[in-house]
């Protein structure tokens, strides 16, 4: 099994990488295999819903100028992931809204491609909006049918300065619960 994290954050190995790995370590824990793919610095486009991946039905999208596909490929390979972004005016990073679209859209496109995965969302916040964020993505997981695992709090971590999330006891909690519930659904439904 693998779980495949992306980190949407425009700063590389910033707070939500930090509270990825978080996670990640408790299901490395579990036995089951990580990849953390940062989009530090990539500019990955937004759909233009030219509806291409409903005729092609090729499991990729239509737009080969980034690097959209070869995320669309580490999901299907995937049996779990967990999207991460900063909250920026109350929403997810442009990167991970491309994602949510792009990579939507082709899963709907290709049979659900994407259905039984399981999925979770974490969000790094300064103070506020950070709700909106897990919403947005959740909102992906469950259009896709996918399953998702809860923790003992919202997905979240506060902090602003790289790092500073490691000192939000709650949060630090909240990803190690994340990390074992996700792994703890995967080796359910492998049984």
């Amino acid at each position: 099994m693998k779980v495949l994290a992306i980190n949407g954050s425009a700063r590389k190995d910033g707070n939500t990488a930090a509270m990825l790995r978080m996670a990640l370590a408790e299901i490395e824990a579990a036995g089951i295999e990580t990849e953390l793919v940062q989009l530090h610095g990539k500019d990955i486009r937004g759909c233009i819903a030219c509806m291409k991946c409903w005729e092609n039905k090729d499991g990729h999208c239509a737009v080969k100028k980034d690097m959209l596909n070869e995320i669309i490929d580490k999901m299907v390979a995937a049996d779990g992931m967990i999207l991460g972004s900063p909250t920026y005016f109350a929403n997810v990073s442009s990167n991970i809204k491309s994602i949510i679209d792009r990579a939507g859209m082709v899963a709907l496109a290709n049979d659900a491609m994407l259905a039984r995965k399981v999925g979770a969302a974490v969000v790094a916040v300064r103070r506020g909006g950070a709700i909106h964020v897990f919403n947005s993505i959740n909102h992906f997981y469950f259009i896709n049918q996918m399953v998702v695992p809860g923790s003992s709090y919202w997905n979240l971590g506060r902090g602003m300065e790289p790092g500073e999330v490691e000192s939000d006891e709650e949060g630090v909690l909240t990803m190690k619960n994340l990390g074992k519930n996700m792994a703890w659904v995967m080796q359910k439904l492998n049984a």
